[in-house]
């Protein structure tokens, strides 16, 4: 349905005409995007119409996805404003920007927070938001934290936290909710609640390596960072507790965008990557804000923004030449080499994949490497190579470094053992060995029905439109049959 008519909306026409989209074409943009988060639409071309030249506007969540859907294809966000729609349900800016001020850092966060609660019962703003993903929005954050990548004081005194903690409090009961989000009117923040949100961030990334980022367990972080973290932000600390706090809620932060990743949110995941960039800043944590950044480089990448990728990943490089571990610079390098890879520059991908496996070789045991930084071993750096030359069309060394990704024992990495199976398959095929592609795809699809991941499944669907060429062989029904529950499971 639609709201009355109220003449043509001019600036949706000409923002229309300025990207290239048809009537038919936004119709089936926000009608596939619609699909992703669970809505059935059914707008065609006559429904667009309506909007441009009678200036109807379309209820719930449509407007927010035609300006995601136009914002996709501008590659930069659309505010409602821009397309004549401001007087729909405005859709939250919460979690784009990066505050130079601590105290808006604190309240840019804590909003977020309290806003993927509301989405998540109420079926709202992560569902009109998740399908789009704007990587110009990383700009302005990168930009910020290479020119001053830590904040001179981060200490709140008590008078500082009851006002914040009652501007929560309000902001919280006019938002429907009941206004206890914010939690007590002051808290006095130690080590030890700053120990128990490690603990927490420790335990979700153990879960989600094992069981991917849509398992229930995973999806308790974000209830973590609204319960536990976002009063504590809100609370009174000294500069040492405060910096510490800072780090674990960053930790926290990017660890719920690499799950909103896993499980296809994109936009929740830009969100959540930018706040925990700048609580990484406050926490003066640098090579903290290197790993996000290298996470903000991994989903560019991923998303087809190659370029921007390779862009963030030397952004974490650069500010941390002389301050991170030898373990930490080869994980960085590693992550540019994946996005060298994708922009088809197979000498500066070599290059960083060299200077990745330098940079491990020169690591001992001993130094001080970040506790989330446990996962990496030479095992990920040849999964990740192989993907590199997977990108560049190089089945051989695709065939060599897989084979050294999955000589490891896989009970906590799961869904990274599942993702090198698909690469396998993926290299077999292209060296002509159509039944090891189908033993190792076959494999991955059991891998894959054990996790919920958005992204191993896409792999798989990335490999059976691989066989398709091949779809009558007895080999190739067989795999697609395997696959198909997990192809057609809800996201």
């Amino acid at each position: 349905m639609s709201r009355e008519p109220r003449g043509p909306n001019e600036k949706l026409g000409t923002v229309l005409a300025l990207a290239g989209i048809s009537n038919a074409g936004l119709a089936r943009r926000v009608n596939d995007l619609g699909a992703q988060r669970g809505l059935t639409l059914r707008y065609d071309k006559t429904s667009v119409a309506r909007w441009v030249s009678k200036g109807m506007v379309p209820q719930g969540a449509a407007p927010h996805l035609i300006a995601a859907a136009i914002g996709s294809k501008l590659g930069r966000p659309v505010p409602l404003h821009e397309i004549g729609l401001a007087d729909a349900d405005p859709a939250p800016e919460v979690g784009l920007a990066f505050p130079r001020d601590v105290a808006a850092a604190v309240k840019s966060a804590t909003d977020l927070y309290r806003l993927d609660l509301g989405g998540r019962r109420g079926g709202g703003i992560w569902q009109t938001l998740a399908g789009s993903f704007a990587v110009s929005a990383y700009a302005t954050p990168t930009s910020r934290w290479l020119i001053t990548p830590a904040d001179s004081s981060v200490a709140r005194d008590p008078d500082a936290a009851r006002a914040a903690a009652a501007a929560a409090a309000a902001s919280a009961t006019g938002n429907g909710e009941d206004g206890r989000a914010a939690g007590p009117a002051l808290i006095r923040v130690g080590h030890t609640d700053v120990s128990k949100l490690r603990e927490a961030a420790d335990e979700a990334r153990r879960w989600d390596s094992k069981y991917g980022g849509g398992d229930w367990r995973s999806s308790m972080v974000p209830e973590c960072l609204r319960v536990d973290a976002a009063p504590l932000l809100l609370g009174s600390y000294t500069d040492e507790v405060g910096r510490a706090l800072f780090g674990a809620a960053s930790e926290l932060t990017r660890l719920a965008g690499w799950m909103a990743f896993d499980t296809g949110q994109q936009e929740a995941a830009q969100r959540y990557y930018i706040q925990a960039l700048r609580l990484a800043r406050a926490a003066a944590d640098v090579p903290l804000g290197g790993y996000v950044l290298a996470s903000m480089s991994l989903q560019a990448t991923y998303r087809g923004f190659a370029d921007e990728g390779v862009d963030l990943a030397q952004a974490a490089l650069e500010r941390n030449r002389g301050l991170a571990t030898a373990r930490t610079m080869s994980f960085f390098r590693l992550v540019e080499a994946r996005a060298q890879a994708k922009a088809g520059d197979a000498h500066a991908s070599g290059a960083a994949l060299s200077s990745a496996e330098g940079w491990l070789e020169r690591a001992r045991e001993g130094d001080p490497d970040p506790s989330w930084l446990d996962f990496y071993s030479y095992d990920r750096l040849a999964a990740d190579a192989a993907e590199c030359y997977r990108d560049l069309n190089a089945p051989r060394q695709v065939r060599r470094f897989t084979e050294k990704a999955l000589s490891r024992p896989t009970e906590e990495f799961v869904r990274s053992h599942g993702l090198r199976l698909v690469v396998s398959a993926v290299a077999e095929l292209e060296s002509g060995n159509l039944d090891a592609a189908c033993a190792a795809g076959t494999r991955a699809v059991e891998v894959a029905g054990r996790i919920s991941s958005a992204r191993t499944t896409e792999y798989v669907r990335d490999l059976l439109h691989r066989l398709e060429p091949y779809g009558d062989e007895p080999r190739v029904v067989e795999l697609r049959e395997r696959a198909r529950p997990l192809l057609v499971a809800p996201a």
